[in-house]
């Protein structure tokens, strides 16, 4: 059986960024995804830059996704600037899709 982490992660990667065309989990926004005994789920994220136009949408999207997993009842996102977001954190595809 899988751990939450590996399922939370697969549901993610399906949560497109709108602006760049890319999943939020291959440009390197996702952190830590947990889920505790009661369906408490906290994503932990941050995003580009601060200020990002797309943080509702994309925090909107990131619940609706989270909340289609087995096991999850609420979805709370843990928004946070440390360590800051940087290139090196996208995944090799994400750097090829995006010409980087």
């Amino acid at each position: 059986m899988t751990d939450f982490k590996t399922t939370g992660m697969a549901a993610l990667s399906q949560v497109i960024d709108p602006e760049l065309g890319v999943d939020i989990v291959s440009l390197g926004l996702i952190y830590d995804v947990t889920n505790d005994a009661q369906g408490h789920c906290v994503v932990t994220m941050t995003l580009t830059m601060m200020g990002c136009p797309l943080t509702d949408i994309l925090s909107n999207r990131i619940v609706t996704t989270m909340k289609a997993v087995a096991g999850v009842e609420d979805v709370a996102i843990n928004l946070v600037w440390s360590p800051a977001w940087s290139i090196a954190r996208m995944s090799r595809e994400a750097r090829v899709m995006l010409g980087v």
